[in-house]
């Protein structure tokens, strides 16, 4: 791992969450973490991760705040290190077809279900329960809560690493750049050549895109560019 920057050094996050489940005798502790809910292409991505109690690592960071070099040797090391860990998207189609809270919902219980031990609690990024069950909201989790901080790196770099690969398939949208993220080029892209088979049709603003040759999906309600109904 390169060495930590200056600016990183005083926002490690903590185990404070984990333990204060650990003490009143939960043995699988998650956090969990998502990342490409505003995104106009790819999946959503859900990474649930379960941190040992006596080994640490160090440098976890949220994922937010490290460069894409660091979150990649990071990675290796995380997936490494924990309990166990596990992964779960919804498809553009599932965006689309299910919107976006309720794919969140599902991506969540995938990523659940694949750390494959029966969880008793988990610890989730946000102010909203996307997971069900037993758990606990920590707004900007990914901040201070150890195990959802290792959960966003999952997250970021699995789904990263999904936008390179897209990136080969759908040349001209940047993917490999922006991730599919909204950026200039990226709308620059649909404008000119329209939306791929990987874009979200379900935003409004594709609707006023040329036509790319493909048969948009068309869910029963419908999504915005700036949040769901």
């Amino acid at each position: 791992m390169p060495k930590l920057r200056k600016a990183l050094k005083a926002s490690s996050p903590g185990i404070r969450f984990e333990q204060q489940c650990w003490d009143r005798g939960d043995q699988w502790v998650a956090g969990v973490d998502e990342v490409g809910r505003g995104a106009w292409a790819g999946p959503l991505t859900v990474a649930a991760a379960v941190i040992p109690r006596d080994r640490r690592i160090y440098k976890v960071r949220d994922s937010k705040m490290l460069k894409e070099p660091e979150r990649e040797v990071l990675y290796g090391r995380i997936v490494d290190w924990v309990e166990t860990w596990g992964v779960g998207h919804a498809s553009e189609v599932e965006c689309d077809e299910l919107g976006m809270s309720a794919a969140q919902k599902l991506a969540a219980r995938r990523a659940l279900e694949a750390t494959g031990v029966p969880l008793d609690h988990v610890l989730i990024d946000g102010n909203w329960d996307f997971v069900g069950g037993s758990n606990t909201k920590v707004v900007k989790g990914d901040a201070k809560c150890l195990s959802i901080a290792a959960a966003s790196v999952i997250a970021k770099v699995t789904r990263d690493r999904m936008m390179r690969n897209m990136a080969q398939q759908h040349p001209g949208y940047f993917f490999e750049n922006n991730k599919g993220y909204p950026c200039p080029r990226h709308r620059a892209a649909l404008a000119e050549v329209g939306p791929s088979v990987v874009h979200r049709h379900s935003w409004s603003f594709v609707e006023t895109l040329p036509d790319a040759g493909i048969v948009l999906r068309r869910p029963q309600q419908r999504l915005f560019a700036d949040g769901e109904k």
